[in-house]
């Protein structure tokens, strides 16, 4: 029996609901004092293009993938920990009014990715779990909080094969209504054994199921670890970035930014280690033939991670239809590089063009991080918010120009 098969006997007669009850206040998270007075001065080394300001938008401890509810009142962020926190602006002034814990008494670990639907549903996927929130944005303070079964626990991937390593999860749903998640490999390089169980379930690649969990089948392969992706909203196409091989050398392989345009679509992991780099395990192999490149190359080692289309307004237009990705910054490098926004704009066919670099500036001349940003997302007004879990922190950023 096939792994998705086996997740389907799994989901038959399986109770859909379950409730996370318990304190009547959520944890909160203060906005004042020293820590983000540390924040806001950090701020002032971050450079960008003329007539764009940032600022602390939010105090949010480990903050990653972020979801901004549909009718803007809730940014919802998720965490490799077991935290899922609700931020919210009841102002509109461009800085949270407070930041809580959402539906805390639940149990979860690592809840990286949460993405909404247009018709407000909020999805929060797991290592190994995937839940859905039907009332999230209007009840995200309710002591009992309904989360429905998408993905039991343990059927999300094997069971044997959950690690923390490449563990955090990333979701879309698509201009399909269906839902994309990216499934990282729990390995630098797979071993060869691995290959064909990690091809079947997705491990290397990513996946999308109708959004009550049915119907999975495997999108795109031969992709080593994605924590980013987005739809093109002009021609529906998807694209998600990639984190390549580490131990290779300070300068290959290059980080990547990926277009799929047909889905079973092979981006050729394990065999290239980014770009048409060979790995060294599978060099004597024969790779895909029909291996595809990536639109854009990245510089290696700077751990692109979050992106998304910009579909706002309040840009210029040079940057409207354009991809916004995070840069979270080296481990794997003798000299650190990364710890950056960039903006790639693309041609009229829907290809890349050129990739520069938007907001930079949080890896010190000493190269010390003075944050590390994760995911982009773009709000109703049309600023951007930055991610950054090592100052545990959102940003966001705006045009004020001409």
């Amino acid at each position: 029996m096939s792994f998705a098969k086996s997740v389907s006997t799994v989901l038959v007669g399986l109770a859909c609901v379950v409730f996370a009850g318990g304190a009547l206040s959520a944890e909160a998270v203060p906005q004042q004092g020293g820590g983000a007075d540390a924040i806001k001065r950090n701020l002032k080394q971050v450079k960008l293009p003329p007539g764009f300001s940032i600022a602390l938008y939010a105090v949010v401890p480990d903050a990653r993938q972020m979801a901004v509810g549909p009718s803007g009142g809730v940014v919802f962020v998720g965490t490799r920990k077991n935290r899922i926190w609700a931020v919210v602006d009841r102002t509109k002034r461009g800085t949270a009014d407070e930041v809580k814990a959402f539906a805390p008494s639940m149990a979860r670990r690592i809840p990286n990715g949460v993405c909404f639907s247009p018709d407000g549903i909020l999805y929060s996927v797991e290592l190994n779990r995937v839940l859905s929130y039907p009332a999230a944005e209007s009840h995200y303070e309710a002591a009992d909080m309904a989360a429905k079964v998408v993905v039991p626990q343990g059927a999300l991937i094997p069971v044997a094969e959950a690690s923390a390593n490449h563990g955090a999860r990333t979701c879309r749903i698509g201009p399909d209504k269906k839902l994309y998640i990216t499934l990282g490999n729990p390995f630098n390089v797979p071993p060869k054994e691995k290959l064909d169980l990690y091809n079947r379930t997705g491990m290397m690649g990513i996946v999308r199921m109708d959004v009550d969990g049915k119907n999975r089948e495997v999108v795109a392969r031969g992709v080593r670890n994605s924590v980013g992706m987005d739809f093109n909203p002009k021609d529906k196409t998807l694209w998600f970035t990639d984190n390549q091989v580490d131990g290779m050398g300070d300068d290959i392989p290059p980080g990547e930014l990926n277009r799929v345009t047909k889905a079973g679509q092979d981006f050729g992991f394990p065999y290239y280690g980014g770009g048409n780099v060979r790995t060294t395990q599978y060099k004597d192999d024969p790779a895909p033939a029909d291996a595809v490149f990536p639109q854009v190359e990245m510089i290696a080692h700077a751990a692109d991670l979050g992106m998304a289309f910009y579909n706002g307004t309040m840009f210029p237009q040079r940057y409207r239809g354009g991809i916004f990705s995070a840069q979270h910054g080296s481990w794997d490098r003798s000299t650190p590089v990364g710890a950056r926004v960039m903006f790639t704009r693309l041609k009229e066919d829907g290809t890349a063009d050129k990739t520069e670099v938007f907001a930079d500036g949080w890896l010190a001349s000493n190269n010390q991080y003075l944050g590390r940003p994760v995911d982009i997302a773009v709000l109703a007004d049309g600023s951007l918010l930055v991610s950054d879990d090592y100052a545990g922190a959102i940003y966001r950023i705006w045009y004020s120009g001409k």
